[in-house]
């Protein structure tokens, strides 16, 4: 469950970032927040690793922690730049 809500958390974020900016820098916005999500995901990583849970059980997760939503902003990223052109 907490797996499910850190996605949603992280698409929250990227639509809500996505929705406030000027859509000239939408194609920016979404590179960037792949760069702040990995950062998210990887401070996650290390508290995971804290608590006790083994790296192998942890990397699985956040494989979809991290690539879920930034398979999002990648889509965005492409229609953005796409419309720029």
């Amino acid at each position: 469950m907490r797996t499910l809500i850190f996605i949603i958390i992280g698409l929250a974020i990227l639509g809500v970032a996505l929705g406030i900016s000027r859509p000239r820098w939408r194609a920016h916005v979404a590179l960037g927040f792949i760069a702040v999500w990995l950062a998210v995901s990887v401070v996650n990583l290390g508290m995971g690793l804290a608590a006790g849970y083994a790296l192998a059980e942890e990397l699985l997760v956040h494989l979809f922690l991290f690539g879920v939503p930034a398979l999002v902003a990648v889509w965005a990223w492409r229609k953005y730049r796409a419309l720029r052109s």
